[in-house]
């Protein structure tokens, strides 16, 4: 449909113009003296067309070259934030390499210090025991000792009685003497 719309539109003007008979050219071939007026419309078209030249070439160009500017200085921002993006990236992966770093040495400090403690700790827990075995010797030998006491005092009690020590008054002044001397 629309290639007949198009084709009757540029035949029927066609048409139109070629049935014009030979009345009209012979009566413009009187009046000018040529039979055809193609080189003055082509003049006309090349005047017009310089005139057009003329008056929009300018700001065509100008249109054009601000567009391309336009697009080289967009594309300049682009890479800016291109490189810009690279630059963080590469600073990024720095750090994060110097972080990688920093926590080998803290697991290398911390690793240290655990086995300063431990070291530390084993060493008090071996003093500790040593201070509790003297006390424990201590002790037993205190024991000992209470336990030869009451040995005696039981043994002495039970087998000596007062009628069987016989001290004069002599005697007891003595010890009462040498034990407050």
């Amino acid at each position: 449909m629309k290639k007949l719309a198009l084709l009757s539109l540029l035949m029927v003007p066609a048409i139109l113009l070629a049935s014009g008979g030979d009345a009209e050219s012979t009566r413009y071939f009187a009046q000018t003296g040529r039979e055809t007026d193609f080189w003055p419309r082509v003049v006309n078209f090349i005047i017009f067309a310089s005139l057009l030249y003329y008056l929009i070439a300018s700001p065509i160009k100008n249109f054009f070259v601000g567009r391309k500017e336009g697009i080289a200085g967009q594309l300049r921002e682009i890479e800016d934030k291109l490189q810009a993006a690279k630059d963080e990236k590469k600073e990024a992966q720095t750090r994060l390499d110097e972080s990688g770093k920093k926590a080998e040495q803290i697991i290398a400090d911390a690793k240290k210090e655990a086995t300063l403690l431990a070291q530390k700790i084993a060493e008090a827990n071996e003093s500790e025991l040593i201070l509790m075995e003297k006390q424990l010797a201590e002790k037993m030998t205190l024991e000992e000792r209470r336990s030869a006491r009451e040995a005696i005092d039981e043994i002495l009690s039970e087998n000596i009685t007062n009628d069987d020590i016989m001290i004069d008054e002599s005697k007891v002044v003595d010890i009462i003497s040498k034990k407050v001397a």
